[in-house]
């Protein structure tokens, strides 16, 4: 069982920078590609970044790509999402998730992971 716990969330004018942090249970959590997803009010939850197990390999959305970065720990089981020039369109409930089976190195779709936090909101106004 691994337990997911994002924090950092909160509201931000248009422009500015959020930092999200995400601190997972387990021992083995550098063997887990990570990723973050976010749930905008009535729309499907989307695809945001994902990272691969060691670090190396990073992925985006596109509407993304550019503003937010995200890194990882493993020494301190934590993954982060720096989002900068944040704009009102970024307003979500930001989640975090898990792929522990190793199937890729990094992971896309919402299917591939097996365990998700509980999410944090992030609002940004104009």
């Amino acid at each position: 069982q691994v337990q997911l716990v994002e924090s950092g969330g909160g509201s931000v004018q248009a422009g500015g920078s959020l930092r999200l942090s995400c601190a997972a249970s387990g021992r083995t959590f550098s063997s887990y590609t990570m990723g973050w997803f976010r749930q905008a009010p009535g729309k499907e939850r989307e695809f945001v970044a994902t990272i691969s197990r060691s670090g190396s390999i990073t992925y985006y959305a596109d509407f993304v790509k550019g503003r937010f970065t995200i890194s990882r720990d493993n020494a301190k089981n934590t993954v982060y999402l720096q989002m900068n020039s944040l704009k009102p369109e970024d307003t979500a409930v930001y989640y975090c998730a898990a792929e522990t089976n190793q199937m890729a190195a990094i992971a896309t779709v919402r299917a591939q992971y097996d365990y998700w936090g509980q999410g944090t909101q992030v609002t940004v106004s104009s």
